[in-house]
């Protein structure tokens, strides 16, 4: 190539070059979770608190669990409500992300909620979140902490209809399960009866969590929605110290 050559296509590079740096790769959009859940995924004693604190800004996300709720007095309480209208609101330019989490307070005989009724609510809540653009995450049941006085390492399994439903709830709305339920029943089993106690909200309550509970089982979820999420991992922080106790069945 000819000295006038080379001057000649270096005049063309410079053209270009402000328009070439003037492009931006696609940035990565932040997501935003919005958590529906009973007492087990509320502020105090759940494990929402612990998923939503490690989020690596702008990814941000509300808690809306209620204490006593129900999948019927969720909606009835306006809680369901709220929450689609801000997944309506965000969904329409970024990804928002729902957890749904019910089955310590329907299952129960007074309740109101039939096992059938549930079992539809979990998969209405799957599809409205759908239709508006959001992404489901169906999150089975935080298993209680309750053990035969004999057995110290075989807690009571007694969500296992609750965890099915959610598991059919996920399968039939197509949407990503998130098998909280016997992630933690297998943990709390591996360390032991007096080991998870140590994540009791008080002496004797082996269902909701005392703070360093719910940063136990927050990352618990974290890492679970990661595991099936991989495009979320970049919005989450890690704790490499507690996931390593966590998959490797060593008290937290």
């Amino acid at each position: 190539m000819g000295f006038f050559s080379i001057i000649s296509a270096l005049r063309t590079l410079l053209v270009f070059l402000p328009a070439a740096a003037s492009l931006q790769l696609p940035r990565a959009k932040p997501p935003a979770f919005f958590l529906a859940g009973d007492s087990t995924t509320a502020v105090v004693g759940g494990w929402g608190r612990g998923l939503l604190n490690p989020l690596i800004e702008p990814a941000w996300g509300i808690n809306f669990g209620l204490s006593g709720a129900t999948t019927e007095s969720f909606k009835a309480r306006g809680y369901w409500g709220n929450l689609t209208e801000h997944v309506r609101r965000y969904a329409a330019t970024n990804d928002a992300y729902v957890t749904i989490s019910f089955g310590h307070n329907d299952q129960k005989a007074d309740s109101g909620v039939s096992f059938e009724l549930y079992q539809q609510n979990l998969i209405d809540f799957a599809n409205e979140v759908k239709s508006l653009g959001g992404s489901p995450l169906l999150v089975s049941s935080l298993t209680r902490r309750v053990f035969p006085r004999d057995q110290p390492h075989n807690a009571t399994d007694s969500l296992h209809a609750q965890r099915l439903a959610a598991l059919h709830a996920a399968d039939v709305t197509n949407s990503t399960v998130v098998d909280l339920n016997a992630a933690s029943l297998a943990y709390v089993d591996a360390i032991g009866r007096d080991a998870s106690w140590e994540y009791n909200y008080s002496g004797d309550d082996y269902t909701h969590l005392n703070p360093y509970g719910e940063v136990v089982f927050g990352r618990m979820v974290a890492d679970l929605i990661v595991r099936a999420k991989p495009v979320l991992e970049m919005w989450i922080a890690p704790n490499e110290t507690l996931s390593y106790a966590l998959w490797n069945n060593l008290p937290a």
